[in-house]
């Protein structure tokens, strides 16, 4: 939520989430009753009471999204990649049926096996045994 809601922030076009006009910050933070808005399931647990969320809503902004989770969040939303630890990316897959994550990059290590092989010089024979045996 304070991803979204600091968007506008971040683009420098207001101060502060409440002087954005499509902002639900408002509602969620001051309590200012707006049709467009459903509340959220994880908004309802931030208190037992309106007055209890909207405190709790205003206290998550104290804080500021870090780079690095702005840039994560940027990435996979641009990417189409599920955002979350390795066994809720697994169950996403599972569910979609399609790769949900990045995979790594560059080439995949060699084993020590085939370490040892591309570091000894072959003889023509053998090398041509290894082609036999694979």
């Amino acid at each position: 939520m304070r991803y979204i809601e600091m968007n506008p922030v971040r683009a420098d076009m207001v101060a502060h989430p409440t002087d954005y006009l499509w902002s639900s910050y408002r509602s969620n933070a001051q309590g200012n009753a707006d049709v467009l808005i459903a509340r959220h399931e994880l908004y309802q647990r931030l208190g037992r009471t309106d007055v209890e969320r909207q405190s709790a809503y205003r206290q998550l902004f104290l804080a500021q999204v870090s780079k690095a989770d702005v840039d994560a969040i940027r990435d996979a939303t641009n990417k189409g990649w599920a955002l979350g630890n390795s066994r809720f990316s697994a169950k996403v897959e599972a569910l979609t049926a399609r790769r949900a994550t990045a995979l790594p990059r560059g080439r995949p290590k060699r084993d020590a096996a085939d370490q040892f092989e591309s570091d000894t010089n072959l003889s023509y024979s053998a090398w041509k045994m290894r082609l036999r045996l694979s």
